[in-house]
């Protein structure tokens, strides 16, 4: 908390470091909505959804795939979910994601990761990387 605290002092109006602290929300939002917040803790979802934003990125070459793996090992290892739950389709996720806070006038703003520690928000990404990215988690899931 008091970690956290110090972001929210340091960066108020959420315009740099602070978005570190949403890192994953808009997609663990979108997988919680798509479960009807059952199965997951909001948490774990984020975690999930951590993964996602750093496949993302990676996708955008702002980060190797290094450190997306070092993200998912490091979900591993704290024992959170890295997966996507099975059932849930890449058009449920782009429509829960639509209504995302972060959604401004019809355009969706995301977390992403310019390098580990350095969190944007931005809407500089293609749809065909953002359904890849969603693709890619939930053929992972329907695999399983």
């Amino acid at each position: 908390c008091a970690n956290k605290a110090d972001v929210v002092a340091q960066d108020e109006k959420e315009s740099g470091m602070r978005a570190l602290l949403n890192l994953g929300h808009t997609f663990g939002h979108a997988i919680e909505t798509a479960q009807n917040y059952q199965g997951l803790l909001h948490g774990e979802a984020v975690a999930i959804g951590m993964l996602m934003a750093a496949d993302l990125s990676c996708r955008l070459g702002w980060i190797d795939e290094d450190a997306v793996e070092r993200t998912k090992a490091i979900l591993i290892k704290a024992n959170l979910p890295h997966d996507i739950p099975f059932g849930i389709s890449v058009e449920q996720m782009r429509n829960n994601m639509a209504v995302d806070k972060k959604a401004r006038d019809g355009e969706l703003f995301l977390v992403l990761l310019k390098s580990i520690g350095e969190a944007v928000v931005t809407n500089d990404y293609t749809e065909e990387d953002l359904n890849s990215t969603l693709s890619q988690f939930i053929d992972l899931a329907e695999a399983v």
